[in-house]
């Protein structure tokens, strides 16, 4: 297995990068004054359990420690908060809130999947939660598929406390 090693960031100031025009997307403002306190507002929106996930998640892909995360980093980090997205979607986000070094800092990926968090649809959110224990789609959680879950997260419970 090889091991992949990224160079060491460059680091750009992420907060003045360039905006995008789409709707959907994240705009940074040039102010990082306002920035950090836009990003602030609205992690205080988050419970800190989200808070804490957002962080962990960070900090497990960021493989070297350097405070920075390159394309890969960023697409399993994001992964593992309930976001799949497209490469070409999660190089966008690498190209407008991104340094010129391809990488991502924490404040930035913090901003961006707060407000990815916040605007989830609940019932989408409940929905896709739902398919997942529901695997053989029959419109039901059974004992089975809570069995299965269990065992898939590793917790060894008994038909009682499941």
């Amino acid at each position: 297995m090889s091991h992949y090693t990224k160079p060491k960031p460059r680091r750009t100031p992420i907060l003045g990068g360039p905006s995008s025009s789409t709707n959907n997307q994240i705009h940074p403002t040039t102010s990082t004054s306002n920035n950090q306190h836009r990003a602030n507002g609205l992690t205080s929106s988050l419970t800190e359990d989200q808070r804490g996930e957002i962080k962990e998640a960070f900090e497990l892909f960021d493989v070297d420690k350097d405070g920075a995360i390159d394309y890969h980093e960023l697409k399993v980090s994001m992964r593992a908060l309930g976001f799949d997205m497209k490469k070409s979607e999660v190089m966008k986000l690498l190209k407008d809130h991104g340094g010129e070094d391809g990488l991502m800092d924490f404040q930035a990926f913090e901003r961006i999947m707060t407000e990815k968090i916040l605007s989830r649809n609940p019932e989408t959110e409940l929905r896709r939660a739902f398919e997942l224990f529901d695997d053989d789609r029959t419109g039901r959680i059974s004992l089975k598929n809570l069995k299965r879950v269990a065992r898939e997260l590793g917790e060894n419970l008994g038909e009682e406390e499941l």
